[in-house]
């Protein structure tokens, strides 16, 4: 067979419309598009009209098409082309979905939310864990792929694949497999490295005089819980592409994806210990605060107690009365002076001795 001639993609405005929310005007929504015969790449820099039409006129490979936040008008012209229902392309255009698959006729679509951890500082109220999504459309001879964020790019799955012709020459299903494994990977990179804000956490909450700012652990466990929303419903959908037999995929991308589901299943089982360290960790820290305040209540009633006897001595005499005791008398003063320090001191020793001071 003749090699494929080079075709280029149209980057007229009409023909992608860039999304009215977020993304810049003449953004490039079309990331890569390129027909894969027998697991190499044989026609790139083409619309995805042609390389569709292109791999159906040859019976053989696939497509897979790569876009970034596209627009609806985009979504529709894509799903006309490649025969999309309409609900799944609402997910698509609508981002922050539950992680899911769907499944249309001969049609898989699987949803994916994608992690991305902030490199922060301790005690410090700030946004540690990033969202995103990725929709993977699977067909007998395309694969589509539409990512919402600007993290968890799939340029390097794209190059990892193409440097392996006999995986990729499992069809679209070997892309399903590598982006969902790419994105659970993500998974275990961001627990690992929560792993250590917990850590250190604990270990600033059980330091005796450390200054704990509650806030920061409220933060934290925030951000383990949004965690946990992107992470823990996907263990079912990868269920379902491990082990039911009636999914159009092939039995050896079935095999790839148990080693994803037992990845997914300790990255969510280690937030779930997060989320209930976390837990506990609020309870020490009110705990702790609350002995402090009674601490620190201690001390200054001890001091008000102290301070009660000179108040209570000056008090009498400032009352300018005739007749007081020693008024007339040379030591009079000293002597008042030093009976209040003399009832100061046993206070003093009497409080510091039961720790109140």
């Amino acid at each position: 067979m003749p090699p494929l001639p080079s075709l280029h993609r149209s980057n007229r405005p009409d023909d992608h419309p860039p999304k009215s929310t977020g993304r810049e005007s003449g953004a490039n929504v079309v990331v890569d598009c390129a027909v894969y015969v027998d697991g190499r790449r044989l026609l790139d820099q083409c619309t995805y009209e042609q390389a569709l039409a292109e791999v159906r006129e040859r019976g053989a490979g696939f497509v897979w098409l790569g876009l970034l936040e596209p627009s609806h008008a985009l979504m529709l012209d894509v799903a006309r082309a490649f025969g999309l229902h309409q609900l799944a392309v609402e997910d698509a255009v609508h981002a922050h979905q539950r992680p899911k698959l769907e499944r249309y006729d001969d049609i898989l679509v699987l949803v994916l939310r994608t992690v991305q951890y902030h490199v922060h500082e301790l005690n410090t109220v700030s946004e540690i864990v990033d969202t995103g999504q990725i929709m993977i459309f699977t067909g007998p001879d395309f694969v589509i792929t539409v990512r919402d964020g600007d993290h968890t790019g799939l340029a390097g799955v794209r190059k990892q694949l193409e440097a392996d012709p006999q995986q990729l020459g499992l069809g679209p299903g070997a892309v399903l497999h590598a982006v969902a494994d790419h994105v659970v990977d993500s998974y275990v990179e961001v627990t690992a490295a929560i792993e250590e804000d917990v850590d250190a956490m604990e270990e600033a909450v059980f330091t005796p005089a450390s200054r704990i700012v509650i806030e920061a652990i409220y933060q934290l466990k925030r951000e383990v819980v949004e965690l946990r929303r992107a992470v823990k419903p996907l263990a079912l959908p990868l269920q379902l592409l491990t082990h039911d037999p009636k999914l159009p995929l092939p039995v050896e991308i079935r095999r790839y994806m148990r080693d994803v589901l037992d990845h997914h299943t300790a990255a969510a089982e280690q937030i779930t210990d997060f989320n209930e360290s976390l837990s506990a960790l609020i309870n020490a820290a009110l705990a702790k605060v609350s002995v402090q305040q009674n601490t620190d209540m201690r001390k200054i009633s001890a001091y008000a107690a102290m301070a009660a006897v000179p108040t209570m001595i000056a008090g009498v005499y400032g009352m300018n009365f005739e007749h007081m005791p020693e008024l007339k008398w040379t030591y009079g003063y000293p002597l008042i002076i030093g009976l209040m320090l003399l009832v100061c001191g046993g206070l003093y020793r009497l409080f510091h001795r039961n720790d109140w001071l």
